[in-house]
């Protein structure tokens, strides 16, 4: 584990607000030099606390305007039924995101399509088939007042 001073969190928010925000403009931000605020972030990249860097898309603009979380319940719980569910939704161009998680169920998958009946054809075709999946719950997003994915 990497310790991250006031400033180090401080270069880390601004980054994660606006990766593409000039070294200049961090410095000030920060209240360093640029040649100090420069070496931080090439420190923070190299000790892999900064993994990278990414666009961040609104999906409405591509036309997919149909978001949904939904949950999956594995029929089986050994190592292979999540190796090949894993690999099956790594297929799927639907699946933003995909969780392993703790509870009741073990997937989270964050879910963008065109509409609901893209949604629908998904849900049906797409996941219903798998031999892996016992249960799938859907929670359609209505509005995301706060997001930072970034």
């Amino acid at each position: 584990m990497t310790k991250i001073d006031a400033i180090g969190r401080k270069i880390l928010h601004e980054l994660s607000r606006d990766g593409r925000i000039s070294n200049l403009e961090l410095a000030e931000r920060v209240g360093l030099s640029p040649s100090a605020c420069l070496r931080r972030v090439q420190e923070l990249e190299r000790s892999g606390v900064i993994t990278g860097y990414r666009a961040v898309i609104d999906p409405a603009k591509l036309g997919l305007t149909f978001l949904a979380y939904v949950t999956v319940g594995l029929s089986s719980h050994t190592k292979q039924a999540q190796t090949d569910f894993e690999a099956a939704v790594a297929e799927a161009p639907e699946v933003r995101e995909c969780h392993n998680i703790t509870g009741a169920i073990e997937y989270l998958l964050r879910i963008e399509t065109e509409d609901l009946a893209a949604y629908k054809h998904f849900h049906t075709e797409v996941l219903g088939v798998l031999p892996q999946v016992h249960s799938i719950t859907t929670y359609v997003l209505m509005d995301s007042p706060k997001d930072e994915r970034g």
